[in-house]
């Protein structure tokens, strides 16, 4: 009778070391105050800003005119060391205005050849600028883009650079000529960082920063290799079973059903799907590795539930003639649960 061959137990990588874990989150807190020297009175967008980005996701900045969302995706491009590229959305964007298009050119021998000239997409980060101010059409070709990383054109498929991010923007309050985006292209989006009006103590700052002398220039503190060695480093961290049983049970009691509280049966008529739990799970974890921890905690799951739900739920017409929110919908899930 012949033995069964000897089988050899699956290696598993080894976890990463303190050192590591310190190295990078120092670079991370470098990035951050580097970026707060131009972003002035606005250090919780600037965190939920570099959260993303070290999770691998893409961001939706909403806020009315002036509050420097234009400033803080270039400053951050510059700060991280990537390409970027700036999409100004209006109605008559066409996509290959944003994907790129093929051309014909003559070649030897009179030969005739496509060649495809790549348009502002390939980019490591990629400002989309009022983006609801595009056409569905063309925001549409952003969306396997945001979660492919590849576009397509003259049926051929073309790889975009490493990392990808998308950082748009978005106008609340004047919404003529506008089009909503689709669920489908929110959900693709991280994180929604709402930029609010800076308090005085910080606008005065702003005004004696950007009316006398010469503006502030930031310098590179991350390359893109280090960010992608970081956002690496964000899913191999360790998370506690409490932890993910966290983000099950606030992701999935947001969903109208026999299990959710009351309040959300009412109040909520859409409701995030996986892909939320998914990014509460690295969020989590890249909030603590900036605030120099090797694990994330529940405080993690609470402090980012607004951002990473407000975008993926609707709340009901019952809720606004009570002048409910998104945002105070979920804060009061967070406190229940």
């Amino acid at each position: 009778m012949s033995k069964a061959p000897a089988t050899t137990p699956p290696t598993t990588s080894p976890a990463p070391s303190d050192s590591y874990f310190a190295e990078a989150a120092k670079s991370l807190s470098a990035a951050k105050a580097e970026i707060e020297r131009i972003i002035i009175g606005q250090s919780s967008v600037v965190e939920h800003t570099l959260v993303t980005l070290a999770s691998g996701g893409h961001v939706l900045l909403i806020g009315v005119p002036g509050l420097a969302k234009t400033l803080l995706v270039e400053t951050t491009a510059h700060v991280l060391g990537l390409s970027s590229n700036r999409i100004q959305c209006t109605p008559d964007l066409m996509p290959a205005d944003i994907l790129g298009s093929e051309v014909l050119e003559d070649g030897e021998k009179g030969r005739r050849s496509f060649r495809f000239i790549p348009g502002p997409v390939f980019a490591q980060l990629l400002m989309a600028d009022e983006i609801n101010r595009a056409s569905p059409r063309t925001q549409s070709a952003l969306l396997q883009a945001m979660q492919e990383h590849t576009i397509s054109a003259g049926g051929k498929t073309h790889a975009l650079p490493s990392p990808f991010h998308v950082m748009a923007t978005q106008n609340p309050i004047e919404q003529e000529g506008t089009y909503p985006l689709p669920e489908a292209q929110l959900d693709r989006f991280m994180m929604q960082i709402d930029v609010a009006y800076p308090d005085e103590q910080a606008e005065r700052a702003i005004l004696l920063a950007t009316t006398t002398g010469k503006p502030e220039k930031t310098k590179p503190v991350l390359s893109a290799k280090e960010l992608l060695k970081i956002q690496e480093l964000v899913r191999a961290m360790p998370i506690g079973e409490k932890v993910v049983d966290s983000i099950l049970k606030l992701v999935r009691s947001a969903r109208p059903g026999p299990d959710a509280p009351s309040f959300i049966n009412e109040f909520v008529s859409w409701a995030p799907g996986p892909r939320a739990s998914q990014a509460l799970m690295l969020t989590a974890r890249a909030r603590a590795l900036l605030d120099g921890r090797t694990t994330p905690s529940i405080d993690d799951v609470q402090a980012l539930a607004v951002p990473v739900l407000q975008h993926r739920m609707a709340i009901t017409y019952g809720a606004q003639a009570e002048g409910l929110s998104k945002t105070a919908v979920i804060e009061k899930l967070v406190q229940t649960l």
